[in-house]
């Protein structure tokens, strides 16, 4: 018996449809929700450095490290978080991320000791790095428009700026009603409902080819950061000319050597140094880190000034930040809406000229300082700080390829926590020991440094134009998927 069958012709599977406005907006939602979370971690300890100082009987020396635990780790990790995304799945290592970060915020709600709460703390940032660089992949991705995707990125950075912003603010809120350990506790409903939300609403993508990871680069990209926060923090103490800082100077410029040599060697490096010969790119890692700083330097010195000098309680300092997270709500949507009409310069302008008007306004503080001028320098800050984020995102991420949107995120995400984990050493370092009446005078020439942040972005924005969309005979052969 003869047979004979008709087959159809085979073919490339068709990509998958692009999902359509509405849904497009859930998936901004639910992105800039868990990245309101990554922010609000960031600086919600900061309140809560003097209660949590008393609970576990500490000094102000090893509270930084509370803070900085978290961004250093979070810096460290955030490149490779956004490689593996690319590989392996966003929605995937997302999830995993913000499963992480819940475990490890229970474990810091019950810690017994310094110790145990500084490693839970880095513990967050491993799971906080696999959220930040791929929840802004997941919305590049699921955005081809350029117009669009600009403004998802204003959005986007608004809701990074305000969790910045409002972290003091909520966590003096909390402290004052349920103690330190609830700014921990509050993470908990939140991861919860979010893994339910990238459930429902948020795809899977991946990069088109999987990269190789990095090893020998991401072992020394952890400790060059570790090291250069580390000395920084300990530097006061240790004395800056003795022994043990003069070997982790050496330590510091063996990594960065390291790493240098690593990474121009590799055919798929961890971060691609080549890069940075792109101006904007390379401009905007630079003011992202210059805006952490002064945002960080701002909040500690504000912390422990109001507390410790003026004697108020955690929620009336918190509050006192309130103008800075009103201004951070205010200038980020404005900055998406110029950036997507005129390009960067401009919110980057507006951006260096309001940061450095408001630490110009506290580089003479006293103990009698007024609290207007006080509100009045951390809205500046806070609206500079809006100005600052959605043209420098925008214009690192126009500056690589889409395909490596994951590593675009954690390059200029990285750029920040190093920002933020400097800021809290420098901050900290400036008062370190110092009694209340000799604080204010301390903390001069941090206000200094937060001008001179702002001073920089002028200097940014003067760089920065408007980046062509990269194609793949732009970026040289080693970078390309």
């Amino acid at each position: 018996m003869l047979r004979t069958s008709l087959a159809a012709p085979t073919s490339p599977p068709s990509p998958p449809s692009q999902p359509d406005a509405r849904r497009r907006w859930s998936i901004l939602a639910v992105c800039a929700l868990s990245m309101f979370l990554v922010g609000v971690d960031t600086t919600i300890v900061n309140v809560g450095l003097p209660e949590i100082g008393h609970g576990l009987a500490v000094g102000t020396h090893g509270l930084e490290w509370v803070v900085d635990a978290y961004t250093v780790v979070l810096a460290s990790l955030l490149v490779v978080s956004g490689a593996l995304a690319d590989r392996w799945g966003r929605r995937r290592v997302f999830r995993c991320g913000l499963l992480v970060f819940g475990l490890a915020s229970l474990a810091c709600a019950l810690a017994p000791s310094l110790g145990v709460l500084v490693a839970a703390r880095a513990v967050q940032g491993i799971g906080a790095s696999m959220l930040s660089p791929v929840a802004l992949a997941i919305v590049v991705n699921a955005m081809p428009d350029p117009r669009e995707r600009a403004r998802a990125i204003g959005v986007w950075a608004s809701v990074f700026g305000l969790s910045m912003a409002a972290g003091p603010v909520t966590g003096g809120a909390l402290i004052a009603a349920f103690g330190w350990r609830s700014v921990f506790w509050i993470n908990v409903p939140v991861v919860v409902m979010a893994l339910v939300l990238v459930a429902v609403f948020v795809p899977e993508s991946r990069a088109a080819r999987a990269r190789r990871l990095d090893l020998p680069g991401q072992v020394l990209l952890t400790a060059l950061i570790c090291l250069v926060v580390g000395v920084l923090i300990e530097g006061p103490r240790i004395g800056w000319t003795s022994p043990a800082a003069l070997a982790g100077y050496a330590l510091v410029t063996a990594a960065a050597t390291g790493f240098v040599l690593v990474e121009l060697r590799r055919d798929e490096p961890l971060m691609d140094l080549g890069l940075f010969r792109r101006p904007p790119f390379a401009t905007a890692v630079l003011g992202a880190t210059a805006v952490f700083v002064a945002l960080n330097v701002s909040l500690l010195l504000n912390t422990l000034y109001l507390q410790h000098t003026r004697g108020w309680t955690p929620l009336e300092s918190g509050a006192a930040t309130l103008p800075m997270a009103v201004g951070a709500t205010l200038g980020a949507p404005w900055s998406g809406s110029l950036v997507a009409r005129l390009g960067p310069r401009r919110p980057l302008i507006l951006a260096g000229v309001f940061t450095t008007a408001g630490g110009l306004c506290l580089t003479n503080l006293g103990q009698h300082t007024s609290v207007p001028l006080i509100l009045l320098a951390h809205l500046l800050i806070g609206v500079g700080f809006g100005f600052a984020n959605a043209p420098l995102t925008n214009t690192a991420v126009s500056g690589l390829p889409s395909s490596r949107a994951g590593v675009a995120g954690a390059i200029t995400s990285t750029a920040r926590q190093v920002g933020a984990a400097v800021g809290i050493a420098v901050a900290g370092g400036l008062v370190a020991g110092t009694d209340p009446s000799g604080f204010a005078a301390a903390s001069r020439p941090g206000w200094l440094l937060v001008s001179g942040c702002g001073v920089f972005l002028l200097v940014v924005a003067r760089a920065s134009q408007p980046a062509p969309a990269v194609t793949s005979h732009d970026v040289p052969a080693r970078s390309r998927d």
